[in-house]
Protein backbone atom coordinates (compact mmCIF):
# COMPACT_ATOMS: atom_id res chain seq x y z
CA UNK A 1 0.00 0.00 0.00
CA UNK A 2 1.31 3.43 -0.94
CA UNK A 3 1.81 5.62 2.11
CA UNK A 4 0.59 9.08 1.08
CA UNK A 5 3.15 10.93 3.11
CA UNK A 6 2.57 14.31 1.46
CA UNK A 7 -0.88 14.41 3.11
CA UNK A 8 -0.06 12.54 6.33
CA UNK A 9 2.75 14.98 7.07
CA UNK A 10 0.26 17.86 6.97
CA UNK A 11 -2.34 16.12 9.11
CA UNK A 12 -0.12 14.58 11.86
CA UNK A 13 0.15 17.75 13.87
CA UNK A 14 -3.63 17.69 14.31
CA UNK A 15 -4.07 14.04 15.39
CA UNK A 16 -4.84 14.93 19.01
CA UNK A 17 -6.40 18.33 18.33
CA UNK A 18 -10.06 19.03 19.05
CA UNK A 19 -10.28 20.75 15.66
CA UNK A 20 -12.35 18.65 13.27
CA UNK A 21 -10.12 17.25 10.51
CA UNK A 22 -11.85 17.17 7.11
CA UNK A 23 -10.46 15.34 4.10
CA UNK A 24 -12.20 16.38 0.88
CA UNK A 25 -11.68 15.42 -2.74
CA UNK A 26 -13.08 13.71 -5.80
CA UNK A 27 -14.55 10.25 -5.27
CA UNK A 28 -12.06 7.37 -5.32
CA UNK A 29 -8.99 9.58 -4.96
CA UNK A 30 -7.83 7.70 -1.85
CA UNK A 31 -9.37 9.52 1.12
CA UNK A 32 -10.44 6.30 2.84
CA UNK A 33 -6.95 4.85 2.50
CA UNK A 34 -5.50 7.93 4.19
CA UNK A 35 -7.99 7.50 7.06
CA UNK A 36 -6.77 3.91 7.44
CA UNK A 37 -3.17 5.09 7.49
CA UNK A 38 -3.99 7.68 10.15
CA UNK A 39 -5.65 4.98 12.26
CA UNK A 40 -2.58 2.76 11.87
CA UNK A 41 -0.31 5.57 13.07
CA UNK A 42 -2.57 6.24 16.05
CA UNK A 43 -2.52 2.54 16.98
CA UNK A 44 1.28 2.72 16.92
CA UNK A 45 0.99 5.14 19.87
CA UNK A 46 -0.47 2.22 21.89
CA UNK A 47 -4.00 3.57 21.70
CA UNK A 48 -6.53 0.86 22.46
CA UNK A 49 -8.84 -0.10 19.58
CA UNK A 50 -11.85 0.67 21.75
CA UNK A 51 -10.83 4.34 21.57
CA UNK A 52 -10.82 4.32 17.77
CA UNK A 53 -14.29 4.48 16.24
CA UNK A 54 -14.62 4.11 12.46
CA UNK A 55 -17.83 4.40 10.42
CA UNK A 56 -18.03 4.23 6.64
CA UNK A 57 -21.44 5.51 5.61
CA UNK A 58 -21.27 3.66 2.31
CA UNK A 59 -21.43 0.35 4.22
CA UNK A 60 -24.94 -1.06 4.53
CA UNK A 61 -24.41 -2.04 8.18
CA UNK A 62 -24.34 1.65 9.07
CA UNK A 63 -27.48 2.50 7.10
CA UNK A 64 -29.48 3.37 10.22
CA UNK A 65 -26.81 5.80 11.37
CA UNK A 66 -27.63 8.16 8.50
CA UNK A 67 -30.21 9.48 10.96
CA UNK A 68 -28.14 12.06 12.82
CA UNK A 69 -29.87 11.38 16.17
CA UNK A 70 -29.11 7.66 15.96
CA UNK A 71 -25.55 8.45 14.97
CA UNK A 72 -25.13 10.73 17.96
CA UNK A 73 -26.43 8.04 20.34
CA UNK A 74 -24.27 5.34 18.73
CA UNK A 75 -21.09 7.34 19.28
CA UNK A 76 -21.95 8.44 22.83
CA UNK A 77 -22.73 4.86 23.84
CA UNK A 78 -19.19 3.85 22.80
CA UNK A 79 -17.49 6.55 24.88
CA UNK A 80 -17.24 5.13 28.39
CA UNK A 81 -14.32 7.05 29.95
CA UNK A 82 -12.66 10.44 29.82
CA UNK A 83 -9.67 9.40 27.74
CA UNK A 84 -9.30 10.78 24.21
CA UNK A 85 -11.35 8.98 21.56
CA UNK A 86 -10.54 9.11 17.86
CA UNK A 87 -13.63 9.15 15.64
CA UNK A 88 -13.49 8.56 11.89
CA UNK A 89 -16.48 9.33 9.67
CA UNK A 90 -15.98 8.18 6.07
CA UNK A 91 -18.21 9.79 3.40
CA UNK A 92 -20.02 11.86 6.03
CA UNK A 93 -22.06 13.74 3.43
CA UNK A 94 -24.42 10.75 3.33
CA UNK A 95 -25.77 11.77 6.76
CA UNK A 96 -28.41 14.51 6.76
CA UNK A 97 -27.54 17.27 9.25
CA UNK A 98 -24.28 15.52 10.13
CA UNK A 99 -22.79 18.86 11.12
CA UNK A 100 -25.06 18.97 14.18
CA UNK A 101 -23.66 15.65 15.43
CA UNK A 102 -20.07 16.69 14.76
CA UNK A 103 -20.47 19.98 16.58
CA UNK A 104 -22.19 18.34 19.54
CA UNK A 105 -19.56 15.61 19.92
CA UNK A 106 -16.70 18.06 19.58
CA UNK A 107 -18.16 20.45 22.16
CA UNK A 108 -19.21 17.91 24.78
CA UNK A 109 -16.66 15.07 24.69
CA UNK A 110 -12.92 14.45 24.66
CA UNK A 111 -12.72 13.45 21.00
CA UNK A 112 -10.58 13.95 17.92
CA UNK A 113 -12.79 13.78 14.84
CA UNK A 114 -11.72 12.97 11.29
CA UNK A 115 -14.11 13.09 8.33
CA UNK A 116 -14.03 12.52 4.59
CA UNK A 117 -16.44 13.77 1.98
CA UNK A 118 -16.79 14.08 -1.76
CA UNK A 119 -18.69 17.32 -2.01
CA UNK A 120 -17.05 20.62 -1.13
CA UNK A 121 -20.38 22.40 -0.52
CA UNK A 122 -21.02 20.20 2.49
CA UNK A 123 -17.57 20.66 3.86
CA UNK A 124 -17.23 24.40 3.49
CA UNK A 125 -20.34 26.57 3.38
CA UNK A 126 -22.48 24.52 5.75
CA UNK A 127 -19.77 23.49 8.20
CA UNK A 128 -18.23 26.93 8.43
CA UNK A 129 -21.48 28.23 9.86
CA UNK A 130 -21.83 25.48 12.47
CA UNK A 131 -18.18 24.99 13.42
CA UNK A 132 -17.05 28.58 12.81
CA UNK A 133 -13.29 28.13 12.73
CA UNK A 134 -13.17 24.88 14.69
CA UNK A 135 -12.12 22.70 11.77
CA UNK A 136 -9.21 22.32 9.38
CA UNK A 137 -9.60 20.89 5.89
CA UNK A 138 -7.21 19.02 3.62
CA UNK A 139 -7.83 18.55 -0.09
CA UNK A 140 -6.84 15.07 -1.23
CA UNK A 141 -5.95 14.70 -4.90
CA UNK A 142 -5.59 11.73 -7.24
CA UNK A 143 -2.10 10.28 -7.40
CA UNK A 144 0.70 12.63 -8.35
CA UNK A 145 3.16 11.32 -10.91
CA UNK A 146 5.69 10.64 -8.15
CA UNK A 147 3.09 8.57 -6.28
CA UNK A 148 2.10 6.81 -9.50
CA UNK A 149 5.73 5.79 -10.06
CA UNK A 150 6.16 4.67 -6.45
CA UNK A 151 2.98 2.58 -6.60
CA UNK A 152 3.64 0.98 -10.01
CA UNK A 153 7.42 0.60 -9.73
CA UNK A 154 7.82 1.96 -13.26
CA UNK A 155 10.72 4.07 -14.53
CA UNK A 156 9.66 7.71 -14.22
CA UNK A 157 11.42 8.56 -17.48
CA UNK A 158 9.79 5.76 -19.46
CA UNK A 159 7.66 7.38 -22.16
CA UNK A 160 4.98 4.71 -21.84
CA UNK A 161 4.68 5.34 -18.10
CA UNK A 162 4.28 9.08 -18.53
CA UNK A 163 1.85 8.60 -21.42
CA UNK A 164 -0.26 6.22 -19.32
CA UNK A 165 -0.42 8.78 -16.50
CA UNK A 166 -1.17 11.66 -18.87
CA UNK A 167 -3.99 9.80 -20.62
CA UNK A 168 -5.64 7.81 -17.84
CA UNK A 169 -4.96 9.98 -14.80
CA UNK A 170 -4.23 9.19 -11.18
CA UNK A 171 -7.30 7.62 -9.58
CA UNK A 172 -5.58 4.81 -7.64
CA UNK A 173 -7.96 1.93 -8.39
CA UNK A 174 -7.73 2.37 -12.15
CA UNK A 175 -4.22 0.89 -11.81
CA UNK A 176 -5.90 -2.43 -11.01
CA UNK A 177 -6.72 -2.72 -14.71
CA UNK A 178 -4.45 -3.04 -17.71
CA UNK A 179 -6.78 -3.15 -20.71
CA UNK A 180 -8.09 0.12 -22.11
CA UNK A 181 -11.68 -1.11 -22.07
CA UNK A 182 -11.49 -2.07 -18.40
CA UNK A 183 -9.93 1.27 -17.46
CA UNK A 184 -12.67 3.10 -19.35
CA UNK A 185 -15.39 1.04 -17.67
CA UNK A 186 -13.95 1.83 -14.25
CA UNK A 187 -13.64 5.55 -14.97
CA UNK A 188 -17.19 5.69 -16.33
CA UNK A 189 -18.43 4.07 -13.11
CA UNK A 190 -16.59 6.65 -11.02
CA UNK A 191 -17.95 9.52 -13.09
CA UNK A 192 -21.51 8.16 -12.94
CA UNK A 193 -21.30 7.82 -9.15
CA UNK A 194 -20.07 11.41 -8.85
CA UNK A 195 -22.90 12.76 -10.97
CA UNK A 196 -25.62 10.65 -9.34
CA UNK A 197 -24.51 10.98 -5.71
CA UNK A 198 -22.70 14.28 -5.43
CA UNK A 199 -24.62 16.27 -8.01
CA UNK A 200 -28.09 14.82 -8.55
CA UNK A 201 -28.77 13.64 -4.99
CA UNK A 202 -26.93 16.31 -3.03
CA UNK A 203 -27.37 19.37 -5.25
CA UNK A 204 -30.62 18.54 -7.02
CA UNK A 205 -29.44 19.29 -10.57
CA UNK A 206 -30.78 16.42 -12.64
CA UNK A 207 -30.06 17.19 -16.30
CA UNK A 208 -27.18 14.77 -16.84
CA UNK A 209 -27.04 15.41 -20.59
CA UNK A 210 -26.45 19.10 -19.88
CA UNK A 211 -23.64 18.18 -17.48
CA UNK A 212 -22.01 16.11 -20.20
CA UNK A 213 -22.24 18.88 -22.79
CA UNK A 214 -20.80 21.50 -20.45
CA UNK A 215 -17.99 19.22 -19.29
CA UNK A 216 -17.09 18.21 -22.85
CA UNK A 217 -16.82 21.87 -23.78
CA UNK A 218 -14.62 22.65 -20.77
CA UNK A 219 -12.32 19.75 -21.62
CA UNK A 220 -11.98 21.06 -25.16
CA UNK A 221 -10.95 24.54 -23.89
CA UNK A 222 -8.70 23.40 -21.04
CA UNK A 223 -6.08 26.06 -20.38
CA UNK A 224 -7.91 28.72 -22.36
CA UNK A 225 -9.94 31.62 -21.06
CA UNK A 226 -13.51 30.72 -20.21
CA UNK A 227 -16.28 32.68 -21.91
CA UNK A 228 -19.88 32.21 -20.82
CA UNK A 229 -21.03 33.67 -24.13
CA UNK A 230 -19.06 31.10 -26.13
CA UNK A 231 -20.32 28.13 -24.17
CA UNK A 232 -23.92 29.38 -24.33
CA UNK A 233 -23.56 29.63 -28.12
CA UNK A 234 -22.12 26.13 -28.22
CA UNK A 235 -25.01 24.76 -26.16
CA UNK A 236 -27.50 26.55 -28.40
CA UNK A 237 -25.98 24.83 -31.43
CA UNK A 238 -26.50 21.55 -29.57
CA UNK A 239 -30.18 22.39 -29.08
CA UNK A 240 -29.82 23.55 -25.46
CA UNK A 241 -30.86 27.18 -25.04
CA UNK A 242 -30.22 27.89 -21.35
CA UNK A 243 -29.78 30.97 -19.19
CA UNK A 244 -26.47 32.27 -17.89
CA UNK A 245 -27.67 31.51 -14.36
CA UNK A 246 -28.35 27.87 -15.23
CA UNK A 247 -24.92 27.58 -16.82
CA UNK A 248 -23.18 28.88 -13.72
CA UNK A 249 -25.23 26.59 -11.47
CA UNK A 250 -23.95 23.60 -13.42
CA UNK A 251 -20.39 24.90 -13.45
CA UNK A 252 -20.59 25.39 -9.70
CA UNK A 253 -21.86 21.84 -9.27
CA UNK A 254 -18.99 20.44 -11.35
CA UNK A 255 -16.54 22.34 -9.13
CA UNK A 256 -18.23 21.23 -5.91
CA UNK A 257 -18.01 17.61 -7.01
CA UNK A 258 -14.27 18.16 -7.70
CA UNK A 259 -14.58 17.18 -11.36
CA UNK A 260 -13.16 20.53 -12.48
CA UNK A 261 -11.29 23.33 -10.76
CA UNK A 262 -11.65 27.03 -11.40
CA UNK A 263 -8.44 29.05 -11.61
CA UNK A 264 -8.57 32.80 -11.11
CA UNK A 265 -6.35 35.30 -12.90
CA UNK A 266 -3.69 37.30 -11.09
CA UNK A 267 -2.75 40.77 -12.27
CA UNK A 268 1.04 40.67 -11.98
CA UNK A 269 1.44 44.41 -12.35
CA UNK A 270 -1.35 45.34 -9.93
CA UNK A 271 -0.75 42.40 -7.56
CA UNK A 272 -4.47 41.64 -7.41
CA UNK A 273 -6.67 38.60 -8.01
CA UNK A 274 -9.12 39.12 -10.87
CA UNK A 275 -12.55 37.47 -10.86
CA UNK A 276 -13.04 37.55 -14.62
CA UNK A 277 -11.62 35.55 -17.54
CA UNK A 278 -10.77 32.57 -15.37
CA UNK A 279 -9.80 29.12 -16.60
CA UNK A 280 -10.83 25.57 -15.72
CA UNK A 281 -8.67 22.48 -15.32
CA UNK A 282 -9.56 18.84 -14.76
CA UNK A 283 -9.02 17.24 -11.37
CA UNK A 284 -8.29 13.92 -13.07
CA UNK A 285 -7.18 13.44 -16.67
CA UNK A 286 -8.74 9.98 -16.88
CA UNK A 287 -12.18 11.55 -16.43
CA UNK A 288 -11.22 14.09 -19.10
CA UNK A 289 -10.28 11.26 -21.46
CA UNK A 290 -13.61 9.43 -21.22
CA UNK A 291 -15.71 12.61 -21.43
CA UNK A 292 -13.85 14.34 -24.25
CA UNK A 293 -15.36 14.74 -27.73
CA UNK A 294 -11.94 14.54 -29.34
CA UNK A 295 -10.21 11.32 -30.35
CA UNK A 296 -6.81 12.97 -29.86
CA UNK A 297 -5.79 14.71 -26.67
CA UNK A 298 -4.27 18.18 -26.86
CA UNK A 299 -0.82 17.33 -25.53
CA UNK A 300 0.16 20.90 -24.70
CA UNK A 301 -2.90 21.48 -22.54
CA UNK A 302 -2.55 18.05 -20.92
CA UNK A 303 0.95 19.02 -19.77
CA UNK A 304 -0.45 22.29 -18.48
CA UNK A 305 -3.13 20.41 -16.54
CA UNK A 306 -0.54 18.04 -15.08
CA UNK A 307 1.64 20.94 -13.91
CA UNK A 308 -1.37 22.70 -12.40
CA UNK A 309 -2.45 19.61 -10.46
CA UNK A 310 1.11 19.01 -9.26
CA UNK A 311 1.37 22.54 -7.91
CA UNK A 312 -1.85 22.01 -5.94
CA UNK A 313 -0.53 18.74 -4.51
CA UNK A 314 2.55 20.62 -3.29
CA UNK A 315 0.44 23.13 -1.43
CA UNK A 316 0.65 26.14 -3.72
CA UNK A 317 -2.15 28.60 -4.33
CA UNK A 318 -2.25 28.73 -8.11
CA UNK A 319 -3.44 31.46 -10.47
CA UNK A 320 -3.07 32.25 -14.14
CA UNK A 321 -1.08 35.39 -14.78
CA UNK A 322 -1.91 38.59 -16.65
CA UNK A 323 0.78 41.18 -17.23
CA UNK A 324 0.17 44.01 -19.71
CA UNK A 325 0.17 42.30 -23.12
CA UNK A 326 1.43 38.90 -21.98
CA UNK A 327 0.03 35.85 -20.22
CA UNK A 328 1.88 33.59 -17.80
CA UNK A 329 0.40 30.12 -17.45
CA UNK A 330 0.74 29.90 -13.68
CA UNK A 331 1.63 32.00 -10.70
CA UNK A 332 2.27 29.67 -7.77
CA UNK A 333 2.29 31.20 -4.29
CA UNK A 334 3.30 29.52 -1.03
CA UNK A 335 4.72 30.96 2.19
CA UNK A 336 4.50 34.47 0.68
CA UNK A 337 6.88 33.44 -2.10
CA UNK A 338 6.04 33.43 -5.80
CA UNK A 339 7.08 31.22 -8.70
CA UNK A 340 6.18 32.07 -12.30
CA UNK A 341 5.67 29.07 -14.58
CA UNK A 342 5.16 28.75 -18.33
CA UNK A 343 4.32 25.32 -19.79
CA UNK A 344 5.13 24.27 -23.35
CA UNK A 345 4.90 20.93 -25.12
CA UNK A 346 8.22 21.05 -26.99
CA UNK A 347 10.61 23.93 -27.64
CA UNK A 348 11.03 22.92 -31.26
CA UNK A 349 12.77 25.99 -32.68
CA UNK A 350 14.08 29.46 -31.85
CA UNK A 351 10.68 31.04 -32.53
CA UNK A 352 8.98 28.76 -30.00
CA UNK A 353 11.72 29.34 -27.44
CA UNK A 354 11.45 33.11 -27.84
CA UNK A 355 7.65 33.01 -27.54
CA UNK A 356 7.62 30.94 -24.35
CA UNK A 357 10.47 32.78 -22.62
CA UNK A 358 9.34 36.27 -23.63
CA UNK A 359 6.19 36.06 -21.48
CA UNK A 360 8.46 37.01 -18.58
CA UNK A 361 9.86 40.16 -20.25
CA UNK A 362 7.51 42.46 -18.36
CA UNK A 363 7.76 40.60 -15.04
CA UNK A 364 10.22 42.85 -13.24
CA UNK A 365 10.47 41.27 -9.79
CA UNK A 366 13.17 38.81 -8.76
CA UNK A 367 11.02 35.77 -8.02
CA UNK A 368 12.08 32.61 -9.93
CA UNK A 369 10.72 32.04 -13.41
CA UNK A 370 10.40 28.65 -15.09
CA UNK A 371 9.60 27.19 -18.48
CA UNK A 372 8.54 23.54 -18.24
CA UNK A 373 8.40 21.23 -21.28
CA UNK A 374 9.06 17.69 -22.47
CA UNK A 375 12.49 18.68 -23.85
CA UNK A 376 15.48 16.85 -22.42
CA UNK A 377 17.97 19.56 -23.40
CA UNK A 378 18.32 22.47 -21.00
CA UNK A 379 17.27 25.77 -22.62
CA UNK A 380 17.68 27.95 -19.51
CA UNK A 381 18.77 31.50 -20.31
CA UNK A 382 18.71 35.05 -18.97
CA UNK A 383 17.96 33.82 -15.47
CA UNK A 384 14.86 31.88 -16.60
CA UNK A 385 15.06 28.22 -15.59
CA UNK A 386 14.04 25.54 -18.06
CA UNK A 387 12.96 22.21 -16.57
CA UNK A 388 12.03 18.93 -18.15
CA UNK A 389 8.53 18.05 -16.96
CA UNK A 390 9.59 14.68 -15.52
CA UNK A 391 12.39 16.36 -13.56
CA UNK A 392 9.80 18.84 -12.26
CA UNK A 393 7.32 16.11 -11.27
CA UNK A 394 9.82 13.97 -9.36
CA UNK A 395 11.77 16.86 -7.81
CA UNK A 396 10.46 16.96 -4.24
CA UNK A 397 12.27 20.24 -3.59
CA UNK A 398 10.44 22.38 -6.17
Amino acid sequence: MLKREIYLSRIRGFYDSNLVKILIGIRRCGKSIILEQIMDEIRQKNIDDSHIIYINFEYIEYEELKDYKKLNKFIKDKIIDKELYYIFFDEIQNVDEFERVVNSLRASLNVSIFMTGSNSKLLSNELSTVLSGRYVSFTINPLSYREYIELTGKNAYDENAFSDFAIWGGLPNRLDFTSESNIKDYLYSVFDSIILRDVVERLGLKDINLFNLILQYLIDITGREFSAKNILNYLKQEGRDISTLTLYNYLDALCKAFIIRKVYRFDIHGKAILKTLNKYYMTDLGIAKIKSNSLEINKAFVLENIVYNELLVRGYNVYTGKNKNSEVDFIAIKDNKIKYIQVAYLLVDDTTIKREFSVFDNVKDNYPKYVISLDKLDFSNNGIIHKNIIDFLIDSEF
